[in-house]
């Protein structure tokens, strides 16, 4: 097998090892946009909200955990705009020093601060006409959240230690992996400030709720990777996979690009090895699977049992993807659920209602 191309990646193929397949079903299509992979239906959720609110100028508020793609996906945001041809400028909060935020995003004047021994421009003065991107928003100090509220409120703004007003024209989108919600309720964030930037929100599913992304994720990943290090890995091997896919993902997509990095350097050439080490128990969100389905020394029919019932929560019901995973059809899913007295009306009536039985 040649290099790798980040195609599809079919589910049937975790008979053996998991490679790239050129499946062009539509069932098997991946669905992405600017670097976005999956084919998950949360996903495809995600990607018709951005297209709506894309070539509108609305200010757009992205939530979901650490490790979700929120640049990914702000960034897909700015490529499908009417600004498209300006520039995106990516400003985390969470890295700008404590007291410095006012000056990064709307600039200072000469002598404006000790150590301002000339003057700056800000981030909103070089986003003009394009799309301003500030992550980790939920980091935003009062004093600061104020002068946010004044330049979504009157497109203008004074540099810090200036007088002279500058109008701008800019498209915000904001991210946060905080409940901002419960911020407002608190009143730690401005109530007026949050209304102005939840104009349209848009939140990304964790990992765990999207698990039929994770080997064309897997895949993608590894492709960068093979090139990047120039090694001579054409899949992934089956076991590796099932523990992907079995595994909780606290740290979501990024942490998934890491775990494939490091397995990379660590294998041999031939098939991608992921080693149980490099997949601790999940921190967030609870226990590991692992640890969830052997607590209490439980039989194996129990251990069975309890994998289905896990496998149809992170699915959400959906048979077809649970069968997938587990890579048994259907038929034989809906027995095991009857068996283990899993199902419900809502499940059976799902599953008899596809039309390919």
């Amino acid at each position: 097998m040649g290099r790798m191309t980040p195609q599809i990646l079919s589910f049937q193929t975790m008979t053996g090892a998991v490679g790239v397949s050129d499946a062009d079903g539509p069932s098997d299509r991946m669905v992405g946009s600017g670097g976005i992979v999956g084919r998950s239906s949360a996903l495809r959720l995600v990607l018709e909200r951005m297209r709506r609110v894309a070539p509108t100028d609305a200010s757009v508020l992205i939530t979901g955990e650490t490790g979700t793609g929120k640049e990914l996906l702000a960034r897909a945001i700015h490529q499908h705009s009417r600004r498209a041809a300006r520039h995106l400028v990516p400003v985390s909060m969470a890295s700008v020093p404590e007291g410095l935020a006012a000056a990064e995003l709307f600039g200072h004047e000469r002598g404006a601060y000790t150590g301002a021994d000339r003057a700056r421009v800000g981030r909103f003065e070089v986003a003009d006409h394009g799309t301003l991107f500030l992550d980790e928003i939920g980091e935003l100090r009062p004093d600061v959240q104020v002068l946010l509220l004044r330049v979504l409120q009157e497109g203008e703004f004074e540099r810090l230690g200036g007088t002279v007003s500058h109008r701008v024209d800019v498209r915000l989108v904001t991210a946060t992996n905080r409940d901002v919600e419960a911020e407002v309720r608190e009143g730690r964030f401005r109530q007026d400030l949050f209304y102005r930037l939840n104009v349209f929100p848009i939140q990304l599913p964790p990992l765990r709720e999207r698990p039929e992304d994770i080997p064309l994720l897997a895949t993608h990943f590894l492709q960068q990777t093979v090139e990047k290090f120039d090694r001579r890995i054409q899949g992934i091997e089956r076991t590796s996979m099932r523990r992907l896919l079995q595994y909780a993902w606290p740290g979501n997509i990024r942490q998934l690009q890491n775990v494939i990095q490091r397995s990379v350097i660590m294998s041999e050439d031939g098939q991608l090895v992921v080693a149980e080490s490099s997949l601790p128990d999940a921190t967030s969100g609870g226990r590991g699977l692992e640890t969830e389905l052997f607590a209490g020394n439980p039989t194996l029919e129990e251990i069975k049992k309890r994998y289905i019932d896990h496998l149809l929560t992170v699915t959400r019901g959906n048979m077809a993807r649970a069968a997938a995973i587990l890579d048994v059809d259907r038929r034989s899913l809906y027995r095991m659920v009857e068996r283990y007295q899993l199902g419900t009306f809502d499940l059976r009536r799902q599953w008899r209602g596809n039309s390919d039985f």
